[in-house]
């Protein structure tokens, strides 16, 4: 149906900016009428994002990025500003519920194919965003300056110092000194002050490229027309999906906001509440949850590793354990980025994909070893576990899912959506 302004002011902007009928279009889309639960983490996350903008907003007023004045400007806020305490618990929290939304998410797409033919630029979008919110988040933990704060940056600047030829220069530049100090806060106050609103824009590119393609469903199956052009398997977005998917939304906040105000610290670590000192390393460094599977791939290669040490060979100890585990952390995330060319299956629903099931649930498992393997203190035990947990994930995405096609026996697909219901 399309939009036909109402009034004289509806008509004039329409005619001038055709924003009502952009919207109208939107809200009105066809939307394939068996999407299930999984599909409401988009207005989670899209929830959100909106979210940390605002409250990071309200933050930065109060903020000061000096290393003698950072912590106790924090404090300030949490002791002095009216609901400060508040804003900062929504914020940090905010950060949990958005990353416990886009691994559900991510894994959703994965499961029912979402990232196939023709959404392969909507997966690229969603990805993109997902590696730069990771960025935006590991620069906001440092903002605190505490002791996790300080030694995080620490650790993971130091990844690039390990660049053979270039890596000291690199390091002195992304850190703005020889060292973390004022320079390196100050950089990344501007970088996580910024990339939200970036991560608006792709927000938006990828709400218009899953609109322009259609949405996935369950049944992997494209809904059909009629020959008058309506849609037969679809129902508008609006209100059915948009009711749901508020329903959902409502469902989830009464949890964020119950643990928000109950158990506000649950999430995160005593020691981000000591002032950074770098004299004094802690016990053990630990990242946020959500970061924790691709710490621990991180440290999955050690010094006294035979793989370390014949790449090391090789190289002429241009190749370290630092930078074997750098290159793993980050090509982790680019198997992600690469799956539309990864997994060829015809089928996009795992629903009818019995091999694929089980390797989605190794998939689903290895992950939570993963993220239980970067939150203990690293012994010889737990970097074996991670190393084993690292090659699973690899083997998966460049060995599994591109033979799969060959030898899986997918089951019959349903030729509508109305029959796979």
């Amino acid at each position: 149906m399309s939009y036909v302004p109402r009034t004289r002011f509806a008509r004039w902007l329409n005619a001038r900016l055709p924003l009502p009928a952009v919207l109208h279009k939107t809200m009105t889309a066809p939307t394939p009428r068996n999407l299930n639960w999984m599909w409401v983490w988009g207005m989670v996350l899209l929830f959100c994002l909106l979210l940390q903008v605002v409250t990071g907003l309200v933050l930065a007023m109060h903020y000061t990025p000096q290393v003698d004045l950072a912590f106790d400007s924090v404090e300030r806020i949490m002791r002095d500003v009216n609901g400060g305490f508040f804003l900062r618990y929504l914020h940090a929290n905010g950060a949990s519920l958005f990353f416990f939304a886009i691994y559900l998410h991510i894994a959703r797409g994965i499961f029912y194919g979402s990232h196939k033919p023709p959404r392969e630029v909507t997966w690229l979008i969603g990805m993109t965003m997902f590696v730069l919110l990771m960025t935006t988040a590991f620069t906001g933990y440092v903002l605190p300056w505490g002791q996790m704060s300080y030694w995080a940056a620490t650790v993971i600047t130091g990844l690039f110092a390990a660049v053979p030829w270039i890596g000291d220069s690199l390091h002195a530049w992304v850190l703005g000194g020889p060292s973390v100090g004022n320079a390196t806060l100050n950089r990344f106050f501007v970088l996580h002050f910024m990339l939200p609103f970036v991560a608006v824009a792709l927000a938006l590119l990828h709400i218009w490229s899953f609109h322009s393609t259609g949405n996935s469903n369950p049944s992997g199956v494209e809904p059909r027309r009629d020959p008058e052009g309506f849609a037969r398997d679809t129902l508008p977005f609006w209100p059915y999906f948009v009711v749901k998917d508020l329903l959902a939304l409502a469902v989830v906040l009464a949890a964020f906001f119950a643990l928000t105000a109950l158990a506000p610290n649950l999430l995160g670590h005593a020691e981000n509440y000591v002032p950074a000192n770098p004299l004094v390393t802690p016990d053990h460094i630990q990242p946020e949850w959500y970061f924790l599977p691709f710490y621990a791939i991180l440290r999955a290669f050690t010094a006294d590793l035979w793989l370390v040490q014949a790449v090391s060979f090789v190289t002429f100890g241009q190749v370290d354990a630092t930078l074997m585990g750098a290159l793993a952390m980050f090509g982790a995330m680019a198997v992600l980025l690469a799956l539309p060319w990864l997994d060829r299956s015809p089928a996009r629903s795992g629903r009818y994909r019995p091999w694929f099931r089980g390797v989605f649930a190794l998939l689903v498992a290895d992950f939570l070893l993963l993220m239980w393997c970067g939150a203990q203190p690293a012994t010889s035990v737990v970097a074996a576990l991670s190393l084993t947990g690292t090659a699973i994930w690899f083997a998966i995405f460049l060995i599994a899912l591109p033979l799969l096609p060959r030898f899986e026996k997918v089951e019959s697909l349903p030729a509508t959506i109305e029959a796979a219901e």
